[in-house]
């Protein structure tokens, strides 16, 4: 037998074959190509991060704060974070108004920490905001003069500094609240929702953005969104358009009934029953002894109306500790009895019905906090608030001292009426009920961030929040990935299938036959 009998001549490939082979070698080259451009084209760039500054200058001191964001993302709510704090030396600004030319040097210090932390080759491109507050705003009513020095000082110092400086001024009351309101719902997340997430949020029928409780030295605000827009009051209302939502807020400040000047009213109040320089004051503890300076007491606006002649040039407190006498001689300061509108918080001053959940910051959070009624997951009940203010206003002041050496003797004698005014002021003034009290939130951070003015500032001055909502992408970057490889591969196995099918290689043919 021959070898050629066995082996026959090998068949050629027909053209379909051909064409088939073809193809699925360049459907598998593009599919790979395909995977290829898709990872390398949407590969996340290197963060280049940006940075700005805010200076807080308050009525008893001035915070530097430093933020960063991702500058690909400057338009998304909740990426700006703080990343640097810095409490400046001595003073608020205000403080200097006797010796001006010292009120921008003492900011020195902080502004070299902000060196530190922003890298030097950014330095020129980073804006620095001073906003002053009540303090000044105090300052210049009292003396205008004066005020313009300091802040000629300020502005000499922040100009000196490498970075981009974009102005140093006295906010409104009005601002202050209004951007306070604006930081806690950006960090909240609360302005920008789209798909499932607003989805779900109109499900769960709550109040879309917060409300904010601020509470400084000199001055406090409350700003909210009610549920109705009455027209009432057109002063207390601001229009906001942000991310294609417009918001109506009411707000606002009452100068002169921050803690520490609600403090000096009611002193200068009291003084007018004391006869020989003498007074009984239930809002220190027992044991405790102040004397005041008359002059001191009477130098600013919120005080001198109560000025009068007296036999006597200063005051000689001490201390009784009586938490109810506290309380009333304290809402003596909240005029209840006049309202020219259908509701109001005190003096007249409308305030639409409260609404929703509310943050409390600042000295709202600082007094909470010592009296350890902050650290509890869900809001401390109001007769618990109560019932805490009242048990440390009766300890006595040589228990008190030592128990808390760490804290300053001004900062910790004022506690008891701090805790105090703080209720009076949200029970009395804003009327807050015990049905209501649990919704507000006493906040010191959100995130890594301070719950207060200076974020909203700095985000309205640079224009991060645009009014209209950003067009995105219907995909993240990772999604839009995996949607391409999946595609790709169906792709290559669709192309597979049919070479499979149209070309029945010998071992399917053996198998079909």
């Amino acid at each position: 037998m021959q070898l050629g009998a066995f082996t026959g001549t090998k068949p050629k490939m027909s053209w379909t074959r051909k064409i088939l082979l073809i193809l699925g070698f360049l459907s598998t080259l593009a599919a790979i190509a395909l995977i290829a451009v898709a990872v390398t084209q949407n590969k996340p760039l290197r963060k280049n991060i940006k940075y700005g500054i805010v200076l807080d200058a308050g009525s008893s001191h001035t915070n530097l704060y430093v933020y960063d964001w991702p500058a690909e993302k400057e338009n998304n709510t909740g990426v700006v974070q703080q990343v640097e704090v810095c409490k400046v030396e001595g003073s608020g600004i205000s403080g200097y108004s006797q010796a001006t030319e010292k009120a921008g040097p003492s900011l020195m210090q902080c502004l070299r920490r902000a060196e530190e932390v922003i890298p030097p080759n950014q330095h020129p491109e980073t804006p620095v905001y001073l906003g002053a507050t009540a303090g000044m705003r105090l300052l210049s009513l009292e003396d205008k003069s004066a005020a313009d020095k300091v802040l000629s000082s300020v502005e000499k110092t922040l100009r000196s500094a490498p970075f981009n400086f974009q102005g140093a001024r006295i906010i409104s009351g009005q601002e202050e609240g209004a951007y306070g309101w604006i930081t806690i719902n950006y960090l909240l997340g609360s302005f920008k929702q789209s798909g499932w997430t607003k989805f779900l949020h109109t499900l769960k029928s709550v109040s879309e953005t917060s409300g904010a409780l601020d509470l400084g030295g000199a001055s406090t605000q409350i700003t909210f969104v009610p549920d109705e827009i009455p027209y009432e009051s057109p002063e207390s209302w601001l229009h906001f358009r942000l991310y294609g939502k417009d918001y109506k807020v009411y707000t606002h400040s009452f100068l002169c009934y921050g803690k520490d000047q609600a403090l000096k009213r009611k002193l200068a109040r009291d003084l007018q029953t004391s006869e020989n320089g003498s007074l009984l004051d239930p809002c220190f503890h027992r044991g405790y002894q102040r004397t005041i300076n008359i002059s001191d007491l009477f130098r600013n606006p919120c005080t001198s109306a109560e000025k009068k002649q007296l036999p006597f040039s200063q005051l000689y407190i001490q201390g009784e500790g009586d938490y109810q006498k506290c309380r009333r001689s304290i809402q003596n300061l909240f005029n209840k009895t006049d309202c020219p509108y259908s509701s109001c918080s005190f003096n007249g001053i409308y305030l639409p019905p409260l609404q929703g959940d509310f943050g409390a910051f600042s000295a709202f959070y600082f007094v909470m906090n010592f009296l350890n009624l902050t650290s509890e997951k869900s809001p401390v009940a109001l007769d618990k608030v109560a019932s805490a203010v009242q048990s440390f206003c009766a300890r006595p002041w040589q228990e008190v001292k030592p128990a808390y050496r760490q804290i300053k003797e001004k900062y910790l004698s004022e506690y008891c009426f701090s805790g105090t005014y703080i209720l009076s002021l949200l029970q009395n003034g804003y009327e807050f009920t015990e049905e209501n009290w649990q919704r507000i939130h006493f906040l010191e951070k959100i995130g890594s961030s301070d719950a207060g003015w200076t974020l909203g500032y700095m985000l309205n001055l640079t224009n991060m929040i645009p009014a209209e909502e950003p067009a995105m992408p219907p995909l993240s970057h990772g999604s839009y990935v995996g949607l391409m490889v999946l595609c790709s591969l169906v792709l290559v196995s669709v192309v597979l299938l049919a070479w499979l099918l149209f070309h029945k290689p010998k071992c399917l043919q053996k198998g079909i036959v």
